[in-house]
Formats: C-alpha cells, sequence, structure tokens
C-alpha cells in the first residue's frame, strides 16, 4: 500500500533523534494493516511529538499540551470507525496525566504512542514525568526530589486494556503499533528512545542500554486479562439505544401580550433558600409565553445553605446576543448577600428603574424608585418572597403581566405545587 507520509512536509527532527524513527514505524503499521490515510485520525499536542500529524496525510488534530486525549476521546465518540491514534511526549503526559487516567478507565478505543525521551526537549531539556533520579537536566536539580512515573504499571492499574513497552531500535516495534492499533479497547504503546539535541549531551543513553532497561522492567501481559472488558465507545452506544429517543422539547405558545416592548431587564438578588434561580425560571416562563426570548443567567455560591443569590434575566421580542446587564429596569433586592453582589450596579440605576425591596434590605444610595415591602408581616415565608415580588411588578404591569405570571406558573408547575403558588402569588397581589 502506498505511504501516508506527507512528502510535502518530510520530518523536520534533530539528526539523530528517535522521534523519526517512530514517524517511519507508524507509517509501515498503518500501510501493512491496509489502512488509508481517510481511516485514520492523528492527534498530538505540544512538543516535538506535536508535530506528528503533520507528517501524514491522514485527518488530525493539534491541540494543548496534555490535553490530546481529550479531543481524541471526542473524535472517536462522534466517529467510531475512525482509528484515531495519539501521540504524546513524555512532557504532554506528566502534563495531562489527568485525562490518560480517565481514558485508561474508560477503555475507549484509542492508541496512545507516548514518545519517552526522558526531558522536555523543545523547551530546553528540563526534566519531566519520567526522567531518571540520576539524570543531569536542564531544571537543576528537581528530578533528584522525584521518582520517575512507570506510566505502563499506572495505566494497567487504571483499566488499560493494552499496555506495552518498546525501545525505538527494536525491530519489533512495527508489530508493537499494529497489534495496538488493531485492539479494540485503550492501548498505550510506552517508546523508550533518546534526544540528542537534549538528553543525551549530559546523559549517557544508548539503544543497547535502553533495551537492557527495558528488559529489566516487570511483565505488562497480565494487564490485558486483568481489564478485558467491552469497548467504551460500543458499550454507550448499547446502552443509549436502550433508553429510547429524548422527548421532544416543550413547545411555549404565546397566550399573552408583554406589558412593554424592546429589551427588558431583571435582576433578581437574595440568599439561598429564597428560590431566586425558580423566580428567574418563572419569568423567563411568562416571557415565552408572551412570544419573547429569554436568556437567565445565575451567579450564586458552591455552599448550598449559605451565600448570595442572583438571576439575571432578559426578554426580549428579538433575539438575545449579549446577556450582560448593566442598568436593569427591574431589581428585586430580597436578601443583604445578593444586594452586595450587585451594590455597584445598584448605585448607578437612573430614576427610571424601580427596584422592590424586602423590608430590613439596606441599598446603596441611588436614584432608582423604590418600593419597600414588610413579607414577613404579610405572613409570606422567605422562600416565597421571590415570587410574591413577581407577582407584585405582574399588578404593575412592569416587565410581565399576571396573566403572563399565571402562564408561567402553569408551565413551571404540576397539581398542588401550582395551586400553592397561585395562593402566594394572588395574596401579593392584593397588597
Amino acid at each position: 500500500m502506498v505511504s501516508l507520509l506527507n512528502g510535502n512536509r518530510p520530518p523536520v527532527f534533530c539528526p539523530g533523534c528517535s522521534h523519526e524513527r517512530v514517524v517511519q514505524a507508524l507509517d509501515q503499521a498503518l500501510t501493512g494493516m491496509g489502512l488509508a490515510g481517510e481511516a485514520v485520525a492523528i492527534v498530538s499536542d505540544i512538543g516535538c511529538s506535536g508535530l506528528f500529524d503533520t507528517f501524514f496525510n491522514t485527518h488530525a488534530f493539534h491541540g494543548l499540551h496534555g490535553r490530546a486525549l481529550t479531543y481524541a476521546t471526542g473524535i472517536k465518540m462522534a466517529a467510531p470507525d475512525l482509528k484515531v491514534i495519539v501521540t504524546m511526549g513524555d512532557g504532554g503526559l506528566g502534563i495531562g496525566g489527568a485525562h490518560v487516567l480517565s481514558t485508561c478507565r474508560r477503555n475507549i478505543d484509542l492508541t496512545l504512542l507516548i514518545l519517552n525521551n526522558f526531558n522536555y526537549g523543545m523547551t530546553g531539556g528540563q526534566c519531566s514525568s519520567t526522567t531518571p533520579r540520576d539524570a543531569r537536566v536542564g531544571s537543576g536539580f528537581l528530578n533528584q526530589l522525584e521518582k520517575p512515573l512507570d506510566i505502563c504499571q499506572v495505566a494497567g492499574a487504571a483499566g488499560a486494556g493494552l499496555v506495552s513497552r518498546a525501545s525505538t531500535y527494536d525491530k519489533g516495534l512495527v508489530d508493537s503499533l499494529k497489534e495496538a492499533i488493531a485492539f479494540e479497547g485503550f492501548s498505550l504503546v510506552d517508546i523508550w528512545g533518546i534526544c540528542p539535541g537534549r538528553y543525551t549531551r549530559s546523559n549517557k543513553l544508548s539503544p543497547n542500554m535502553i533495551a537492557a532497561e527495558l528488559a529489566a522492567l516487570p511483565d505488562l501481559a497480565g494487564f490485558r486479562a486483568q481489564n478485558a472488558r467491552m469497548e467504551y465507545g460500543r458499550a454507550y452506544r448499547q446502552a443509549a439505544a436502550r433508553l429510547g429517543s429524548a422527548p421532544e422539547p416543550v413547545r411555549i405558545e404565546a397566550t399573552c401580550t408583554p406589558p412593554q416592548t424592546g429589551r427588558r431587564e431583571a435582576v433578581i438578588l437574595g440568599s439561598a433558600g429564597q428560590r431566586i434561580i425558580t423566580a428567574g425560571e418563572l419569568l423567563c416562563l411568562a416571557g415565552a409565553a408572551a412570544g419573547c426570548h429569554a436568556s437567565q443567567k445565575n451567579d450564586y455560591p458552591i455552599t448550598v445553605m449559605r451565600g448570595h443569590s442572583v438571576s439575571e434575566i432578559i426578554l426580549s421580542e428579538t433575539e438575545i446576543d449579549y446577556t450582560g446587564i448593566n442598568s436593569p429596569a427591574v431589581v428585586l433586592a430580597l436578601a443583604a448577600e445578593g444586594v452586595k453582589r450587585r451594590a455597584k450596579m445598584l448605585a448607578g440605576l437612573g430614576s427610571n428603574s424601580l427596584v422592590i425591596k424586602a423590608a430590613g434590605v439596606q441599598l446603596p444610595p441611588g436614584r432608582a424608585s423604590i418600593i419597600e415591602v414588610d413579607f414577613k408581616a404579610k405572613h409570606i415565608k422567605p422562600r416565597d418572597w421571590a415570587l410574591a415580588a413577581l407577582a407584585l411588578l405582574a399588578e404593575r404591569k412592569k416587565v410581565l403581566t399576571t396573566k403572563m405570571l399565571k402562564a408561567a406558573l402553569q408551565l413551571r408547575f404540576q397539581k398542588d405545587a401550582y395551586q400553592k403558588a397561585l395562593v402566594v402569588a394572588e395574596k401579593a397581589a392584593a397588597f
């Protein structure tokens, strides 16, 4: 079969670099397996190994350092018939270690070739995750403080389906690559080689030394049986097929008329437990019931029971391209936490803006119109303050109407929950 090497982009490695031997071996493996260029995707990241995708007439993707396996996973899931091969140096291995472990656990049908020359050859010869402790490298003594990573043992322990080691100078390298590429599941080949541009200027390393060190390492054959299981993509597609089709999205018919036209911006400021996010959803649904486009952007802390909670909502008859809000028409200020988060915005509101605030909430000085409501005195629980404030807005026909709010409640809640929400809204509207 015709070579897959790109005649217009020959390898440009340093003289004597082992990477060029891997390029030739990979081409022999692919052509020996009868694979055409359109059947293969080569994915790479940064470093000398990151040049591989340019040397082959195949599909290619070049991404960020250490992230190649994430892109390759997406490619394989989207195009399961492709043979996806990832080239990564020992630098990318260290930077993207978490992605390597995730790919081992998944057992997705990718082949990872680690071009292991024991240093960051492209950027100055610094130590990598595989640098021996006694090596002399460009980062001083740092490698003496760390134990080098045996990626094959780690990958096997993490669930990789096929794990092997090879020397760049091994006559059986082509067969090792063929076996890895043909394997249905995640395969990893740790390929040891020489970096003449950096590493061997200060460290003695030869093909015979590499062969001797590889021969002294533990056998890896047991991992294949230990980690045998269905390939991830095939298992995923089988499980997904049993779920059936996803339901069609809910279509909201426009049954109401909005009280204003143009872009209407609203911000709800509260705290955890006040159902601020739900109130924002209701306002979006109310807008949809009036034929409007709607956007909601929420800001709240990772804790569940404490902290501010902010929801920013935009309604518009036209598509919403920008979701930023600087001067909203309406603000519901229901708790100090959210108010503190938007203090600058509140201070800059103009006289056309309306703020409905809960009694006891302190606002920064500003020009906005303010309506203070003592929700506690009205026997409305804090969790219902945001809904009650929406009902007050609806009574004043500001951003939404009562009909729009009721339509939103019907869309958002069912039976008992709808009736309870309606009671709160009607109680607030009677203030």
